[in-house]
């Protein structure tokens, strides 16, 4: 293979953006109108609305190792991806059809199983498909076009809510449209290589062997991960920032838009300067942007503070989340790449519980400042361990 080809994405990666950009853009017009429909239409408080997200996201971590062992056992992972793009896919009707607490509540948990099944298997898939020349470029590219639907996700909610007369479930409907199009790419357009099956038995991935396997440079990069994630809690917190300030319900997905479009405008030239080998530096500058955000965020007083805040935010995860994943393919030996992400993702998930309920507790105590001036502390922890084992686990 020249160089010519080592330096060219291949087609599956580039369906698998256009897969992640139609089901962000469905899960998105739902989650960014989310939180103030609990508030707002349910009667929920804070505090319930961060213990769903965090139960949520973290049910996602936990379901992501299993299905990125059993990728790693069978050899395939395509029917993994598929599965669970067709499961978010058909748990989208669930949000319009409910009406209390314990249905948007399994409506999430549903949606984040098929979060959780699709996602070890996907990013050990982008890794398999992926010369390493290019895997952070192919990470960032992936992670962009998430994000293109991150923000289109909200932009049409916006919309709609502003034809609807701002009729939430009706804009809920709409939203399965684009997860029944993620679906049938998946189907259509990533093929798996077929250097990855490979012939013979293949031992169980979580024995004590194959775990020994991963080295002390994933777990480091886990460590690092987990610190992370406690200062990074769920973005439903930045929506209820904007409300909080004086926003109009219908214009809260604007939030979610500006983060959105400086992320996915981001995401892949970080990436793509990663491969140059700065990914310590990267990560450092990543922290900084977080830091910046939190505190920006605590001292809002205007909507054009909390706009700020969640660009700030936009860069932050487009410095770091295509990287985090670079390192993790990288430290992780071919055949354990899903049982690779799979961990990290359990572990940073469950920190995420962690950092949502802190945060809906922080804010229900103390107010909104309190929460964004955790999260501030705990970015410059991660910083300064960074900083102080300039980790040879990042590069």
């Amino acid at each position: 293979m020249g160089t010519g080809a080592k330096r060219t994405l291949p087609r599956g990666v580039i369906a698998l953006g256009f897969v992640s950009m139609f089901m962000d853009t469905s899960s998105e017009m739902i989650h960014s109108l989310l939180p103030v429909f609990l508030v707002t239409v349910l009667g929920l408080n804070i505090l319930v609305v961060g213990l769903i997200e965090g139960i949520a996201e973290s049910t996602a971590a936990i379901t992501k190792i299993f299905a990125g062992v059993v990728s790693d056992w069978t050899r395939r992972r395509k029917p993994l991806v598929l599965l669970g793009y067709g499961l978010a896919a058909l748990t989208k009707p669930l949000f319009p059809l409910a009406t209390g607490a314990g249905a948007v509540f399994t409506a999430r948990f549903l949606d984040r199983i098929g979060k959780g099944i699709r996602g070890a298997p996907r990013d050990a898939l982008v890794a398999d498909l992926t010369p390493e020349p290019v895997r952070g470029a192919a990470y960032g590219l992936r992670q962009s076009m998430d994000t293109v639907g991150a923000f289109a996700g909200p932009a049409l909610a916006l919309a709609f809510m502003a034809f609807s007369g701002n009729n939430f479930r009706f804009v809920f409907w709409i939203a399965v449209l684009p997860a029944v199009i993620a679906v049938a790419l998946v189907v259509f357009g990533v093929q798996e290589p077929e250097t990855h099956g490979g012939g013979g038995n293949r031992s169980f991935p979580l024995q004590r062997r194959e775990i020994g396997r991963l080295g002390l440079k994933f777990w480091l990069i886990v460590a690092f991960g987990a610190i992370l994630t406690l200062a990074r809690f769920s973005e439903a917190f930045l929506l209820l920032r904007a409300e909080n300030v004086g926003l109009a319900v219908g214009y809260v997905p604007i939030v979610l838009i500006v983060m959105n479009v400086v992320y996915a405008a981001s995401a892949y030239p970080f990436g793509h300067l990663s491969d140059r080998g700065n990914r310590g530096s990267l990560l450092a500058v990543g922290i900084a942007f977080l830091i910046a955000a939190d505190l920006v965020l605590a001292a809002a007083g205007a909507t054009w503070s909390v706009l700020i805040g969640s660009m700030l935010w936009g860069l932050h995860m487009g410095a770091t989340q295509g990287l985090l994943s670079t390192v993790v393919a990288a430290a992780a030996p071919a055949d354990l790449r899903g049982t690779a992400f799979g961990v990290f993702n359990l572990v940073t998930g469950g920190t995420l519980l962690l950092a949502s309920v802190l945060a809906g507790f922080l804010w229900t105590a103390y107010g909104p400042a309190a929460t964004f001036l955790a999260g501030a502390f705990f970015s410059t922890v991660a910083l300064i361990g960074l900083l102080t084992r300039r980790p040879r686990s990042t590069s």
